[in-house]
């Protein structure tokens, strides 16, 4: 018996991890799929035409970039659905829209119309009863100083020669974006609560908190 088993979780629900860079989204997807039996769903960063070109120019490219994302996660969503569930998620359509789109647009780098275009389009493919909610959007929090000393941990070359600012401006960012956020049931979870790298077994309680939350949940909505 696994753990999706033991504890009588849906054997086609979509669980969705989110949080800022440095909480351990991938750890946690990978984890959390092994433990129910799900399969997992990643980002596709190395096929994406724009990300390159992106980079070397913000404003010319960060609408073409979050067009490229909305398709693709949109797609990804789909296939999900299609295939009856069973998935745990690594990051969500919604933070394209509530975080990064937003930052370009009060950053100046994507215009007014083009952050209007985006939204609206976003709204009419996701923002709709037809479009498949993820059963639960399990969101990954920490300290500032936490999930800073996360991202020196790992060394990833790009992410030592960001500034700190930046990391700042996006947790600030992730806070206020999912204190706002209603779309679905939302289930927090503190990184310093669990070490799924060092021990395999702190996995159970969160999965024992996921059945408790959806239970309660599903209650809700009757």
């Amino acid at each position: 018996m696994n753990l999706r088993e033991k504890y009588d979780i849906p054997n086609d629900a979509i669980i969705t991890i989110a949080g800022t860079v440095g909480v351990g989204k991938s750890t946690m997807t990978n984890a959390l799929a092994n433990a129910l039996g799900y399969r997992t769903s990643f980002e596709k960063v190395d096929t994406n035409p724009y990300l390159d070109k992106f980079y070397a120019d913000f404003t010319r490219w960060s609408f073409h970039l979050q067009i490229y994302f909305l398709a693709e996660r949109f797609k990804e969503q789909k296939r999900i659905f299609e295939y009856g569930g069973g998935f745990v998620q690594d990051r969500s359509i919604y933070e394209d829209t509530g975080i990064f789109a937003k930052m370009h647009y009060e950053k100046g780098t994507m215009t007014e119309t083009d952050y209007e275009t985006y939204k609206a389009l976003f709204d009419a493919m996701v923002m709709t009863p037809y479009f498949p909610h993820p059963n639960l959007l399990i969101y990954l929090e920490g300290s500032f100083e936490d999930i800073v000393a996360r991202i020196r941990e790992r060394g990833r070359p790009m992410e030592q020669q960001t500034p700190i600012e930046y990391w700042k401006e996006m947790h600030e960012r992730y806070e206020n974006w999912i204190n706002g956020f209603n779309t679905c049931p939302v289930m927090r979870l503190n990184i310093n609560e669990y070490d799924i790298i060092q021990n395999d077994e702190s996995i159970e309680p969160i999965v024992e908190k996921i059945a408790s939350f959806m239970k309660h949940t599903r209650k809700l909505v009757r």
